[in-house]
């Protein structure tokens, strides 16, 4: 006889429906049910659950939680993993997870049935890098709002990670694979220890773990080794072309240089070296197109796809019973995380990065000395004889100094990466016990945090930069940078002209090395009672009440040139905020019925909770539940509930952050000057669109770099107010013990609706730029920003600046139907075993306003599917045993936001729209396989993942959903292919 954890009943509920009928006959003292806090002998709960056993997780051989969760259709494509976050400016490796697609500040995430600090800095978001596999009991997901059983977050539903308890001995865990590709490597060591103390009063476990994920390069995979672009997106702008590739599609900031000036006819041109140091002119993918004699860069050869981590995790748990009534209990989790990134060499423009008012002066090639012109030396004879003085865009010049303006990749400065360490930390204390023969109670404690310190090469000082490109002779005709107050602060004159010219005495004096150091702070505590009240016809009424206080803090503070944006790239500014929260919470259950002609059982449920925050104030949420058990084989359940999420501390406080945004569609390219309809009106009213349309023969186009250019900034809003979310779940469960053929099957069926008020949402830059150009909503335009004229290699009119930061939105919306099905029975000599888990997408959207026409649906949507489902199939007979995971990805379309975008020319040449099939996506199915052999008390396995080793879809560059250096959804398709992986455990 024993009591249960938090939720962990709900996984002997679920297994006894669903996966091990076994469990049905086991004998339970009061437990806690799946979201309720009240104690009761049946553990059925009016919510729908699937859990994931620690079985589950060896069988699948997966690192990471992630990983497997990611494979359940419940889940959606998580905002920060290993290989989607190279390029993120923080917690870059961070595990998330995304159910319902809802958000990932929208999944809750439990230990135990407590709150876990956060991994990302400014969210509530739990890195499960954090959360050692090994050390896990099960894993037990719910759909639905759960707020009025666990407070703020659980909108979209919880996941609850159960640890281990009471275990004794030891259990060994060592393994090594790799890719086909012999890349990411993987190295894993984990050590179980757990003993009872005092007579079996107390137990205490430990557990130690290591594993070490190699990096997968965007060189290494032939899908992404070449930098390529949608031919519809990034060129015609057609609809049909948009799964053309363009390759090469190289970068036009190329480690040579390409220096611009205005030659003795008076022309603007250009030019670049040849690897022997000669003049010839600039051709970003070849004259051809096709690569052969280009001069632009190949970005893809240094990009990740995966990035390298390294975990060490160290966790502790134990109880200690003071007499027959009361206990004391503590968990404990060290996680220390290290990951790389790496990504091309810094894109320097000096007409944007490195001159005065963003390239309203030019680089001078002269500098006049005692009234005497005196040419900078490091400038080949060769092209500084091609200068000539040009007029300044802020009016100044014409003194007859030639001048020049340059784009560069700064390869001989350093590639770009970033190295992190990350520690988390938790500690939770309580005491906990039974007041009466049916009441119990509960309190604990809880700190934790998480600390990032990052270190990052290959930006640019811009401010020594500009001194260092002004060099004169000296008396002994040595180069010398002009400033005299510069050369005191150890100036070194920067040679630029052609590939890995700058000197490592100039490389460092304009190298700009980043720091970030961020904090994540959590506290909490808590007390709860749960009993009986008293008892009605049909049995006890349950009830549960408690008080519960939380605080959660967040800082992200970046060196002094970053916050500025004088090291070339992003401005990003510090963040720091804090909320507390107090929070009061009661529920009910109450027997309404019981014995019944079909009615073996009926029970309601009624749950409320009352949060008043520092930051918006009281929120309230509440659950209504029923649960019908009509016989034994058959039970329906339902759930109403309301839920909230109160504004993180990123929410809320973000400082502006600039970022570079992909896969946006200028809705004014190809506009014509002669448009007089709303959209050319609007496009026309930017005196840099007029510009361009004159220097175009009347047509408003855009150039390559120009596509790469866009950017703009992130920040909060402190006036957000909770966003509150309805849900609905209904379904029923079978399970035919009667039937001797069908005893060990079950099946479960559940609707589930998720409508959430206000969400907080980023209205997204490609809506901002639909809203104001094609809707003609100033409110949007005020946060666009265009060029008024030409810009280094940026053209008149290009978009500059498209900034955003979170709302309380129209809304947002999940809806569809859960089908899980388990069977298992003996077969031959073994054991078959089955399970399967669809989900089937009925709705689903966001509305950035109030406006219903707003409304822009995601349903089948790339990472959105209407159609996902995952197959367990495992045979064991005696000690050999074989398990399977097939994991189906259905077929799916690009944004249709982007979609709209783009135009099928007819033969008139008039525009028509572009129709949603041009955009599929092809379904993916992955099959991972596992085998395993016990000897003694040894067991030895060796597996594969993505055995067929099944290609991810073609989401390249320029289209939606498209992460950078992989050429596809990695955050949704397995960008690596085919992994192998073999291993060992032991227990004594």
């Amino acid at each position: 006889m024993f009591k249960l954890n938090k939720m962990s009943a709900a996984t002997l509920a679920y297994l006894a429906v669903v996966a091990v009928p076994a469990l049905a006959q086991q004998q339970l003292e009061r437990v806690e049910v799946t979201g309720s806090r009240i104690l009761s002998p049946n553990a059925e709960s009016p919510a729908p659950i699937q859990v994931l056993t620690a079985a589950d997780i060896q069988a699948s051989g997966a690192t990471n939680l992630q990983d497997l969760l990611q494979k359940n259709p419940t889940f959606g494509t998580p905002t920060i993993s290993r290989t989607n976050s190279n390029f993120s400016t923080s917690s870059a490796g961070v595990s998330t997870i995304n159910l319902r697609n809802l958000g990932v500040d929208r999944t809750l995430v439990l230990v135990n049935g407590r709150r876990y600090v956060s991994g990302v800095p400014g969210s509530m978001a739990v890195d499960l890098n954090t959360i050692p596999t090994d050390f896990i009991e099960r894993v037990e997901v719910m759909t639905g709002g759960a707020s009025s059983t666990y407070g703020s977050d659980a909108v979209a539903g919880v996941v609850n990670i159960i640890l281990k308890r009471n275990f004794e001995g030891v259990n060994l865990d060592a393994s090594w694979g790799q890719s086909w590709k012999s890349d990411d490597t993987l190295k894993k060591f984990s050590a179980t220890f757990g003993t009872n103390a005092a007579g079996g009063k107390g137990n205490v476990m430990a557990h130690f773990a290591v594993s070490k994920q190699g990096a997968v390069y965007s060189r290494d995979r032939d899908a992404s080794a070449v930098d390529q672009f949608s031919v519809g997106a990034g060129v015609t702008g057609e609809a049909s072309d948009i799964f053309a590739i363009q390759r090469p599609f190289y970068s036009s900031f190329a480690p040579q240089g390409r220096f611009f000036f205005t030659n003795a006819a008076g022309t603007a041109t250009n030019r670049t070296f040849d690897a022997n140091g000669n003049l010839i002119p600039f051709s970003t993918n070849g004259p051809a197109g096709d690569g052969v004699g280009a001069t632009g860069y190949n970005r893809s050869s240094v990009r990740t796809i995966a990035i390298p981590t390294t975990r060490v995790l160290m966790a502790t748990k134990g109880d200690y019973q003071l007499n027959e009534s009361h206990s004391v209990f503590f968990e404990g989790t060290y996680a220390n995380t290290k990951t790389f990134t790496h990504l091309e060499p810094f894109p320097l423009d000096s007409d944007v990065q490195v001159t005065p008012g963003n390239g309203l002066v030019h680089i001078p090639a002269e500098t006049l000395v005692n009234g005497v012109k005196i040419a900078n030396p490091l400038i080949p004879a060769a092209l500084l004889a091609l200068m000539t003085d040009r007029t300044n865009k802020d009016g100044t010049g014409g003194d007859g100094l030639r001048d020049y303006n340059f784009t560069r990749r700064m390869s001989d400065v350093a590639d770009r990466t970033s190295s992190a360490n990350r520690d988390t930390f938790r500690v939770v204390g309580g005491v906990k016990g039974d007041l009466a023969k049916s009441w119990s109670y509960e309190t604990y404690v809880g700190y934790g945090f998480t600390r990032e310190g990052q270190t990052s090469t290959g930006q640019v000082n811009v401010n020594n930069l500009y001194n260092a490109l002004q060099v004169i002779p000296d008396a002994f005709g040595v180069p010398m940078c002009v400033d005299a107050n510069a050369r005191k602060q150890g100036c070194v004159p920067a040679n630029i002209f052609g590939a890995n010219t700058l000197s490592a005495a100039a490389s460092k004096y304009i190298s700009a090395p980043g720091s970030l150091n961020t904090s994540v702070t959590q506290k909490m505590a808590g007390a709860s009672v749960s009993g009986e009240a008293f008892n009605l016809p049909a049995g006890p009424i349950g009830i549960a009440a408690g008080y519960e206080w939380r605080q959660e803090g967040s800082s992200t503070e970046f060196d002094a040139l970053t916050q500025s944006g004088l090291n070339g790239g992003n401005a990003l500014a510090n963040t720091a905020g804090r909320y507390t929260v107090r929070e009061l919470f009661v529920e009910t259950k109450i027997p309404l019925l019981v014995n019944l002609p079909l009615v073996k059982s009926l029970d309601g449920t009624v749950a409320y909770r009352h949060g008043d925050y520092s930051s918006v104030g009281g929120t309230n949420s509440w659950n209504l539940g029923l649960d019908w058990a009509v016989n034994s084989t058959f039970r329906t359940r339902a759930t109403l509930a309301q839920s909230t999420r109160a504004p993180n501390v990123a929410d809320l406080y973000q400082g502006a952050s600039q970022t570079f945004p992909t896969g946006l569609q200028d809705p004014c390219q190809n506009v014509l000057s002669t448009d007089t309809s709303a959209l050319g009106i609007a496009c026309k009213s930017y005196p840099g669109v007029v510009a361009n349309m004159a220097a175009n023969n009347g047509k408003f186009t855009l150039g390559q770099a120009d596509v790469q250019g866009v950017s703009g900034f992130d920040s909060g809003n402190p006036n957000l107010k909770a966003e509150k979310g309805r849900s609905l779940t209904v379904g029923f469960v079978i399970t035919p013990k009667s039937i001797a053929l069908l005893k060990n099957f079950s099946f479960t069926a559940d609707y589930y609706d998720i409508k959430i008020a206000s969400a907080i949402n980023l209205p997204g830059r490609q809506y901002t730029l639909d809203q104001c150009f094609k809707q003609n909503n100033p409110l949007f335009c005020s946060f666009i920003t265009r060029r008024t004229g030409v810009q280094g290699a940026y053209s008149a009119g290009s978009l500059e600046y498209i900034n955003q930061g979170p709302v309380n939105s129209g809304g947002q919306k999940a809806k569809g139907i859960d089908l899980t099905a388990a069977y298992a029975e003996r077969v031959g000599p073994g054991t078959l075993s089955s399970r399967l888990s669809y989900t089937y997408l009925l709705d689903a959207w966001n509305q950035p306003t109030d406006d219903d026409a707003s409304r822009d649906t995601s349903l089948n949507e790339v990472g959105n599917s209407r159609n996902r489902w995952m197959l367990n199939l495992g045979y064991s007979s005696g000690p050999w045993s074989i398990d399977t995971t097939t994991t189906f990805i259905g077929t799916s379309y690009l944004d249709d936001q982007f979609m709209n975008q783009l135009c099928n020319t007819d033969d008139a040449g008039k525009c028509q729209p572009a129709r949603k099939e041009q955009g599929k996506v092809s379904s993916k199915t992955y099959f991972d396989l596992q085998g395993s052999y016990k000897w003694g008390k040894a067991q030895f396995y060796v597996g594969v993942n993505n055995l067929f080793n099944t290609k991810a879809p073609p989401i390249i560059s320029g289209l939606p959903a498209n992460v950078t250096g992989a050429e596809t959804d990695a955050g949704t398709y397995d960008a690596i292919g085919r992994r192998y992986y073999v291993g060992a455990r032991y227990s004594f």
